[in-house]
């Protein structure tokens, strides 16, 4: 009896001794640890997604589509329709059609290496920028670089994807609203040709009651119904990113 005593005893002490030098290893790791707290780590993560829409809205298609869309809907004359949530989504998907080859780069060249140990973290994100990069040098217009260059004193670039992300993303900014407002003033074009002419016949005939853009809204609408207007101007939109 008093062996197996000592025995239960002595495995208790053993599995005491076991537990008490894991948790002295597990206190050691945390304090020791280079990581961030979880509170500031659940901070961090709560300000990059409050950044998040900003930052598709900037460095993606997103932008251009948005514009596109928005004066397409104001040269019809609907007002709302479609809807904002519509545009929105529409634009959104259009978005990711676009950026999925540049977003799969991105994880195959930082976030798996990262993954497997391979990278660090700053590795990773100087290795997962190079696809955005590449990106969005395509769409930046030389003189919105030079002016962000001037501003930021930065020196030339030898090719267009060695700027900063300082310089290129505000670059790339403007000059997608450049280019949506192009493509806008075009589409604005053929619409305002038919409230030009129902104006002149509505004031010719002397129906100066009858306010010209109720009659011209119809005509607008069934015009771009009758060239099937959404998917040239969406077919566009994809061909201007893929050319």
């Amino acid at each position: 009896m008093t062996r197996w005593v000592a025995i239960g005893f002595g495995s208790t002490t053993a599995v005491l001794a076991q537990q008490q030098s894991l948790s002295g290893v597990t206190l050691m790791n945390v304090k020791g640890s280079e990581n961030l707290s979880l509170p500031l780590q659940i901070v961090v993560l709560l300000t990059l997604l409050t950044a998040l829409p900003a930052v598709v809205m900037a460095v993606t298609p997103f932008l251009r589509i948005t514009v596109v869309l928005h004066f397409l809907r104001q040269a019809l004359g609907t007002q709302s329709t479609p809807s904002n949530q519509v545009l929105i989504g529409l634009a959104l998907f259009l978005t990711i059609l676009i950026m999925q080859p540049v977003i799969g780069q991105m994880y195959t060249q930082a976030w798996q290496p990262m993954e497997r140990g391979e990278l660090t973290s700053l590795q990773a994100f100087d290795q997962g920028v190079q696809p955005l990069k590449l990106f969005l040098a395509r769409f930046v217009r030389e003189p919105d670089a030079q002016l962000f260059l001037k501003l930021t004193h930065g020196p030339p670039p030898v090719r267009p994807t060695d700027l900063p992300l300082n310089v290129l993303i505000p670059a790339y900014v403007l000059s997608e609203l450049k280019t949506g407002f192009q493509i806008g003033a075009v589409l604005y074009l053929p619409f305002l040709i038919i409230d030009l002419v129902v104006a002149s016949v509505v004031l010719s005939v002397g129906m100066v009651q009858l306010p010209p853009v109720m009659l011209s809204a119809p005509l607008k609408v069934l015009l771009f119904v009758l060239v099937d207007g959404w998917n040239l101007v969406v077919g566009s939109l994809m061909r201007s990113f893929y050319g």
